[in-house]
């Protein structure tokens, strides 16, 4: 069984539909601000805080390029929500101290590709459509089943 950490806090998922800590990155899907049918990919790099904003069909966001945008931020505050500020400042190697952790990172724009985190996004909104079992998944059916040991 995967164990799922629970939220620090609960989201409003409407502005920030999706956000992982994984593959290295802070990385999510910020819906558009002007129009309901788009939406951003952001991601911040662990380590470097290089940053990268655009949409899903990698169009760069217009505010990126001053240093940072709104998405950005939307993203960071929700990954805090979700999983903690201590995680965050952890799981991105952010040194210093404060608790606004976007003045705190030192990375440049490094065009990163949106298609790999909106998949996961997609895919992780096809398992919310999956109506509720607890009986194995078809297409998970590689996983070996896990014995319980006495």
């Amino acid at each position: 069984m995967t164990q799922v950490v629970p939220p620090i806090q609960p989201r409003k998922l409407a502005k920030v539909p999706f956000a992982e800590l994984a593959e290295g990155r802070l990385q999510g899907v910020v819906s558009s601000g002007s129009d309901i049918d788009r939406v951003y990919v952001s991601s911040i790099e662990a380590g470097t805080h290089d940053f990268s904003c655009s949409t899903n069909n990698n169009r760069p966001c217009g505010g990126v390029y001053g240093g940072g945008c709104k998405h950005l931020s939307a993203l960071m505050d929700e990954a805090i929500l979700q999983y903690g500020a201590g995680r965050v400042r952890r799981y991105l190697r952010i040194d210093g101290e404060g608790d606004d952790l976007m003045r705190q990172l030192k990375g440049t724009h490094q065009q990163a590709p949106a298609a790999t985190v909106f998949s996961r996004f997609l895919r992780h909104l096809a398992y919310l459509e999956l109506p509720t079992t607890t009986e194995p998944l078809p297409e998970l059916h590689w996983f070996p089943a896990r014995r319980r040991e006495s």
